[in-house]
């Protein structure tokens, strides 16, 4: 790990402060933190409690980003994830309906009140259900999400699994919401656990955490959940404050927003540098997911962050790349064994082969408004990152990996195992290294 410290720059920075889920490249940043350092945070949960608090513009409660000393535009950021921890002590959530009339053209950025035409009113709890949250203003329910079917889950002390619950024992948890969620002291949030779903009691459900939200700050201000080429589809010519362009998207968007269940602690990301400081920033973590997030949501959950930060020099793709934990692997993409390489010798020796080319994992974030556009992005960036023909990825992909969902409707990973000399010529080759044993 490089040392990149300055005179003004710190080795750790501890965050506990919060966006308004709006990721604004010109509101000011934490830090600078040194390259190499380390980034340690208390995050709220994502998704349900701020798509129910009208005054939060995102649809998601993030971390306010970090500059990082030496990130230039045009470079990337590769962060290592030291530890995921879950503090919340329960949550609820599931499969969403948006109600006519709350919202100006998007639930998730421009909630309002259809009484008072309030558009992010101000809002309090009064009692629990889906008709707690109530305007200051005129005292209207303001539901811009409903649960259509839905569950509340508790998790056992050692965070390892999980047991939704019948209906009272989920009334008892929405009466002291904030307290079983641990929302974070700065958190504006209402908790999900006030509305209280209990359709599908007994349930019991393992625990594996991710961040659904880790990267870089977009170079134009963008709601932090459509930081994503599929969620950052409906800003465009949108009826709101935060409408943008398609071209737009594609330029200032950096995918920070992807819902990837292997973005778990043990695994190394590396993220475009689209602002000077690059702005390292955090949120939705989530208990655990099924790959595509099919509900369209999942149990999002308050915790504990730990990153470290290295800057990669001349990053040459406009997004993410993953390298996940071995076991998170598709079967063909994880490294060869030793017996598998000496079977490979023997081979290349009966048929005239004069070298096996090194190889080492690889997986490629690709968004767009829908999975397949989504596979052609990815399917792009990957040859572009690694210089070959995106004929030649699409091979690599299907005998030596393959294409995984990160959440419908648009995020997808391209992985598979690529020639380590590809990765060395864009400064990746040491992650794979690190993260592979190579």
């Amino acid at each position: 790990m490089p040392d990149g410290s300055t005179p003004n720059s710190r080795r750790s920075v501890v965050v506990s402060e919060f966006t308004n889920s709006v990721l604004d490249p010109e509101a000011p940043m934490l830090g600078p933190i040194e390259n190499g350092g380390t980034i340690i945070a208390n995050t709220a949960p994502g998704c349900w409690g701020p798509m129910i608090t009208p005054r939060l513009r995102g649809g998601h409660e993030v971390t306010t980003p970090v500059h990082v000393q030496g990130a230039e535009v045009g470079d990337g950021v590769a962060i290592r994830i030291r530890d995921i921890t879950v503090t919340s002590l329960a949550t609820a959530s599931g499969h969403d309906s948006s109600p006519e009339g709350f919202c100006l053209g998007d639930p998730y950025v421009a909630a309002r009140c259809p009484v008072c035409d309030t558009v992010w009113p101000e809002t309090h709890v009064e009692g629990i259900g889906q008709d707690a949250v109530k305007c200051d203003s005129c005292g209207n329910a303001v539901t811009p999400f409903e649960i259509v079917h839905g569950y509340t889950v508790t998790f056992d002390e050692t965070r390892s699994v999980g047991l939704t619950l019948p209906q009272e024992a989920a009334e008892t948890l929405a009466r002291d919401a904030d307290h079983y969620a641990a929302l974070p002291d700065a958190s504006r949030q209402h908790s999900i656990l006030t509305y209280a779903p209990s359709d599908m009691p007994g349930t019991l459900v393992r625990m594996r955490p991710f961040m659904g939200q880790l990267g870089t700050c977009p170079s134009m201000a963008m709601p932090d959940s459509h930081n994503a080429g599929d969620f950052g589809a409906f800003l465009v010519g949108a009826p709101h404050d935060y409408a943008i362009t398609a071209e737009q998207l594609a330029e200032h968007k950096t995918d920070g927003h992807m819902d990837i269940d292997a973005v778990r602690a043990g695994a190394i990301i590396v993220c475009p540098v689209k602002v000077p400081g690059a702005g390292v920033y955090m949120g939705d973590m989530h208990a655990g997911q099924g790959d595509g997030e099919i509900a369209g949501h999942t149990m999002d959950v308050s915790g504990s962050v730990t990153l470290q930060v290295e800057v990669v020099k001349n990053y040459p793709i406009d997004g993410p790349v993953l390298f996940p934990l071995e076991e998170d692997l598709p079967p063909l993409a994880r490294p060869f064994t030793e017996a598998e390489k000496a079977k490979g010798d023997r081979l290349a020796a009966k048929w005239g082969v004069k070298e096996i080319e090194p190889l080492a994992p690889i997986s490629v974030i690709g968004t767009a408004a829908n999975l397949n556009d989504a596979i052609e992005n990815g399917l792009a960036r990957a040859a572009t990152l690694l210089d070959m023909t995106v004929a030649e990825v699409r091979n690599r992909a299907t005998i030596n990996g393959a294409i995984e969902i990160g959440r419908a409707p648009g995020v997808i990973q391209v992985t598979f195992l690529a020639p380590l000399s590809k990765l060395d010529a864009v400064g990746l080759g040491e992650c794979a290294r690190e993260q592979y044993g190579l």
